[in-house]
């Protein structure tokens, strides 16, 4: 299975309150609106991130 480049970002995290894996980085509604619409070719917040660094920021 291809991963997506969110899957292995250190801004993607499990939210408890809504109970799903959101992305943390706190955009405005144009930042959103024009990821969501891929007007951009990579996400500008991509962080490379593997399982031992994403554990030891949820500590």
């Amino acid at each position: 299975m291809i991963k997506s480049e969110c899957d292995i970002c250190m801004n993607y995290a499990y939210d408890e309150e809504y109970e799903c894996m959101m992305c943390t980085v706190d955009m405005d509604e144009d930042e959103m609106c024009s990821f969501m619409e891929h007007r951009r070719r990579s996400c500008p917040y991509f962080r490379m991130g593997d399982d031992y660094t994403v554990v030891k920021k949820q500590i």
